[in-house]
């Protein structure tokens, strides 16, 4: 397959970004991400300012290991480094495999080490699947529940009473809130920078809004003020962090996979494959990832 993605010359101080959208094979659908896919050099700070310059809700920045397909990434939304994103690795993913081809990859992120692999489908269409590092799931306080709700113009009597709040853990710390009705979920309003100050008080990457439309089928949404976003199209740090809430409620049983649906109330639409495996905590996220063009 051969990238459409744009770049720009390479060097310390101009590296060479590549734009995809990950969970999407239209590049009008999913979630951008920027790539750099060699940041050798690059400071904290130019890798912010790179991040703000593209300005999508996340930038990865890849350095080459030592072993084949190992690198350390780093993560940069406009406003701050967050320590995973599940869509950039997609879209990297993606993006070395066009280059080097489909197989094993390994990224040493600031959450852990997260194994991805990278198939060809019948189709022609690169698709990645990284496994979470090791999740967790804690309980929230009521008032910081009503606070949340208070913020996004939800009432309590909105939510869902079988899946009720959590923090979700893996790679990043996600409130869940599931929302009763498809409609409460389309009608997104918030305080922004209220939000925003409740979430960095709590090391809350994204609120993870969520609608269950049957079993093994939901409808998401992830605001994400603390990255200088209104909300996030396609979310796979969420997911997984997802996953574990739902095998620790015990709302799903493994092996199980799920199909999540986000970016449909943005008009960029994408799917996110969620995998619970028997005896294994860890969670697997699956979606393709395409070059966006200038």
């Amino acid at each position: 397959m051969t990238s459409d993605a744009v770049s720009v010359p390479a060097s310390a101080a101009d590296p060479e970004v590549l734009r995809y959208t990950a969970f999407a094979t239209d590049p009008a659908g999913g979630n951008p991400a920027g790539v750099v896919l060699d940041a050798s050099g690059l400071s904290d700070e130019r890798m912010l300012a790179v991040a703000a310059e593209v300005g999508y809700s996340e930038s990865a920045f890849l350095i080459p290991g030592s072993a084949e397909g190992a690198y350390t990434v780093r993560y940069f939304s406009p406003l701050a480094e967050v320590p995973f994103c599940g869509h950039a690795t997609v879209a990297s993913a993606v993006a070395l495999a066009e280059r080097h081809g489909p197989g094993a990859y390994v990224f040493a992120t600031r959450a852990g080490e997260v194994p991805i692999e990278v198939e060809k489908d019948a189709d022609g269409v690169l698709r990645a699947t990284l496994t979470s590092v090791e999740p967790h799931v804690e309980g929230i306080g009521e008032a910081d529940v009503a606070e949340a709700l208070a913020l996004l113009g939800w009432s309590a009597d909105e939510l869902d009473a079988a899946l009720p709040p959590r923090v979700a853990f893996a790679g990043a710390r996600h409130l869940v809130l599931a929302a009763a009705t498809r409609d409460r979920l389309a009608r997104l309003d918030y305080d922004f920078d209220g939000l925003a100050a409740f979430m960095t008080a709590r090391d809350l990457v994204t609120l993870q809004l969520v609608w269950r439309e049957s079993r093994h089928v939901f409808h998401v949404r992830d605001p994400f003020p603390v990255g200088g976003v209104v909300e996030d199209p396609a979310t796979g740090a969420a997911a997984a962090a997802f996953g574990a809430y739902l095998r620790e409620r015990a709302a799903v049983t493994a092996p199980a996979t799920l199909t999540l649906h986000q970016g449909e109330d943005l008009g960029r639409p994408g799917v996110l494959r969620v995998e619970l495996r028997e005896g294994d905590s860890r969670v697997r996220v699956s979606g393709a990832a395409v070059g966006i063009a200038g």
